[in-house]
C-alpha cells in the first residue's frame, strides 16, 4: 500500500551550500578573493589535473568554489546582500577592488543605472557591482526589509555584529517616530525594537 504525500508532510530544509565559478588562473583568482576579504576554507590539490579552492563571503551560509578542471561554465553573475550599501562600497574600494559607484535603477543593464542609492533607501533598490579577473560579475544589493515568505517569522538571526547593529539603528529611528506620534516615552522599547527587527527579516508589516 503506497503512502500519499500530503501537505502535512514535514518539509526537508535545503540550504544552498556552494556555487561553482569558472576561472582561467587559480592563483590569480585566489589572490582576488583573498583581497576581497572572503574566508579561504580549502585549497585541495589532487595530482597534476585537479584542484579545488573554496571561499566564503563574510556572514554567508553559501560558499564559492573554483579550481582546475572543475567547471567550464560561462562567467557567473552572482548576488550578494548587505545591510548598508555605502559602507560596503567604502570597504570594497579600500581593498583595492574596482567597484562601480553606488547606484539604483537596473542592476543588470549599465544604461539603466542611476547614480547614488535609492532616494528612499527602499530595500532591494540600491546596488554596487564589481567583477573578478575572469569576468564573474557580483551585484551587491542593500537589503534591510525582506520580502514576505523569505524568512521564518518565528526565527530572527543576524550573521554578524554589524548586521545586528544596523538593524538596531533602523529600529531606533523608527521607534523615535513612534514616540513622536504617541507623544510619550515608550518604556517598553526593547519589545518594540525586537518586534521591528523580526518583522524586517520576515518581511511582515512593521510596527508603527
Amino acid at each position: 500500500m503506497s503512502q500519499t504525500v500530503g501537505s502535512s508532510k514535514q518539509r526537508v530544509d535545503m540550504k544552498l551550500e556552494v556555487a561553482l565559478i569558472p576561472i582561467s588562473d587559480v592563483d590569480r583568482a585566489k589572490e582576488f578573493y583573498t583581497r576581497l576579504g572572503w574566508r579561504l576554507d580549502a585549497d585541495i590539490v589532487v595530482g597534476n589535473d585537479f584542484r579545488v579552492v573554496q571561499f566564503t563571503p563574510p556572514g554567508s551560509g553559501c560558499s564559492i568554489q573554483f579550481g582546475k578542471n572543475l567547471t567550464s561554465a560561462a562567467p557567473l553573475r552572482g548576488g550578494l546582500i548587505v545591510s548598508d550599501i555605502e559602507a560596503a562600497h567604502k570597504d570594497l574600494v579600500a581593498r583595492g577592488i574596482n567597484a562601480s559607484e553606488v547606484f539604483h535603477g537596473s542592476p543588470f543593464s549599465p544604461a539603466g543605472r542611476i547614480s547614488g542609492p535609492d532616494p528612499e533607501r527602499q530595500s532591494y533598490s540600491s546596488y554596487v557591482a564589481f567583477e573578478d579577473s575572469d569576468g564573474n560579475v557580483w551585484i551587491v544589493q542593500e537589503v534591510t526589509h525582506r520580502l514576505p515568505g523569505r524568512m521564518d517569522p518565528a526565527t530572527t538571526t543576524f550573521a554578524s555584529a554589524n548586521d545586528l547593529a544596523g538593524a538596531m539603528r533602523r529600529a531606533a529611528v523608527a521607534h523615535g517616530e513612534h514616540e513622536k506620534r504617541s507623544g510619550q516615552r515608550d518604556a517598553n522599547w526593547p519589545d518594540w525594537y525586537a518586534a521591528y527587527m523580526a518583522a524586517e527579516q520576515a518581511g511582515t508589516e512593521l510596527p508603527k
